[in-house]
């Protein structure tokens, strides 16, 4: 699989991820939701093509064993929220928490989807998105509960129009602080969730994330004239040296070689080839970086 293949598949299946819902008819329209399996309005941004949503990799984790977790230990508690005063840690923790809305609405802890929620919702209004989280977005997750497949529409709507908000009323640094810091919560969840295993397609998602890291530093690269975005993006490129340990062998020889090392390997004309000891320096990073964020005093 090379770079822009992968790029471009995990930026559909967010969108796809978007489109899925509750399979039975809504009888009210305006608090229950349905199937929907349109296709995007209007011109689709470039930053979409960068950076899959946060309930992206959530998702396929859940898809292939992690249904039965129920584990919020790990998230930024709502109640750290009253910490975040500046724009920096607003921006990056409004992204944080929304990748944690979607992981307790895609992992069917509603309890938590409402306290999420009204979390998010208090720090939108704060970094300028109001607008995009209206009030009876609150009622439709009240309705929707039980329904875990319709729970994520609702956060994977909230999260692009809050993404679009800030897109049009020209927020570029915001919008980056707020792309990296549901990006970064994303991968932190997903390295609580999932132990080291040889072949494991968790981990090699993991490996593959390497390639929207790279991505999302040319995004940050955008505006890095804004203090706060450069310094996220010296965070990241830190990060990305962790991931380039990662190594990279055309698939016969990789393939070979994983059955002697234990090593994960990713099928395709190239294979990204990740030790558990580097997979540990990654996780290690990762958890240095995000709690540096959400720690913030």
């Amino acid at each position: 699989m090379n770079k822009s293949t992968f790029l471009f598949l995990s930026a559909l299946t967010a969108f796809t991820l978007g489109s899925c819902g509750d399979s039975e008819k809504a009888e009210d329209v305006e608090t229950t939701d349905s199937v929907k399996t349109e296709e995007p309005k209007g011109p689709v941004s470039e930053t979409f093509f960068q950076v899959p949503s946060p309930g992206e990799m959530l998702t396929f984790i859940k898809m292939v064993g992690g249904s039965k977790n129920k584990n919020v230990s790990f998230l930024n508690s709502p109640a750290n929220q009253k910490n975040y005063t500046d724009n920096k840690s607003k921006a990056l923790n409004f992204g944080i928490y929304s990748c944690d809305l979607s992981y307790c609405s895609i992992f069917e802890i509603g309890s938590e989807s409402l306290k999420y929620f009204k979390t998010v919702k208090m720090m939108g209004d704060q970094i300028g998105v109001s607008t995009a989280i209206k009030p009876e977005v609150l009622k439709r997750l009240e309705n929707n509960i039980g329904s875990s497949d319709s729970l994520a529409v609702i956060t994977d709507d909230v999260y692009f129009s809050s993404f679009e908000a800030l897109e049009d009323s020209k927020q570029g640094p915001t919008l980056a602080l707020v792309v990296a810091g549901g990006w970064l919560e994303s991968i932190f969840i997903a390295t609580n969730l999932a132990k080291y295993e040889a072949n494991s397609p968790v981990i090699e998602r993991l490996a593959d994330q390497k390639y929207t890291l790279e991505n999302l530093i040319e995004f940050l690269k955008k505006h890095e004239t804004d203090v706060n975005v450069a310094a996220v993006k010296s965070d990241f490129e830190g990060l990305l040296a962790e991931f380039n340990k990662i190594s990279e062998k055309d698939a016969t020889a990789t393939a070979s070689a994983s059955k002697d090392n234990k090593a994960a390997t990713l099928t395709g004309g190239k294979q990204l080839v990740i030790t558990e000891e580097v997979y540990k320096q990654i996780v290690e990073k990762i958890k240095s970086v995000r709690n540096s964020y959400t720690l913030t005093k």
